[in-house]
């Protein structure tokens, strides 16, 4: 089992629309970053989990922890003109973009905030707090998922 954090925007897609949804579950789509979409395509597997982190807002932080329940799949989004993260490019034969399908596991009663995160000396390595880094999932070691996890009230 490999662990990830996935980011997204909570006025876009947070753990409470997840929550909403059916069963739970959807599909992790709109990713449009190559080395995103390779992650998703090539190393992300149906048994893995990832902390749902919230970003662009007031306080960004790991809102609770997804599980990944299938393999990566083309992202029907790419496929949809009506869609805004439609790609012509992109097609059933030869799809571009990549999603995968994610269910909540564990909602947060409180974020573990990025200051929260910051502070702590044994995530100064983690792949989130590196300087520059902005891409919307990225792996998380073990020990760094066993410390956040100890951080949850």
């Amino acid at each position: 089992m490999a662990y990830w954090l996935m980011k997204s925007e909570p006025t876009v897609f947070g753990i409470d629309h997840l929550a909403g949804a059916p069963r739970q579950t959807t599909s992790w789509d709109g990713v449009r970053n190559y080395q995103v979409r390779n992650m998703l395509r090539d190393d992300v597997r149906q048994g893995d989990q990832a902390f749902f982190y919230h970003s662009g807002c007031a306080v960004p932080g790991i809102a609770g922890i997804v599980n990944i329940v299938s393999a990566a799949h083309p992202d029907a989004t790419a496929f949809d003109p009506s869609s805004e993260y439609y790609d012509a490019k992109s097609t059933f034969a030869e799809p571009i973009w990549y999603s995968v399908d994610v269910q909540l596991a564990q909602r947060f009663a409180t974020l573990v905030t990025l200051p929260q995160l910051r502070g702590e000396k044994a995530l100064k390595s983690m792949k989130l707090l590196q300087r520059g880094n902005r891409l919307s999932i990225t792996p998380v070691r073990a020990a760094e998922w066993v410390h956040i996890l100890a951080l949850v009230p």
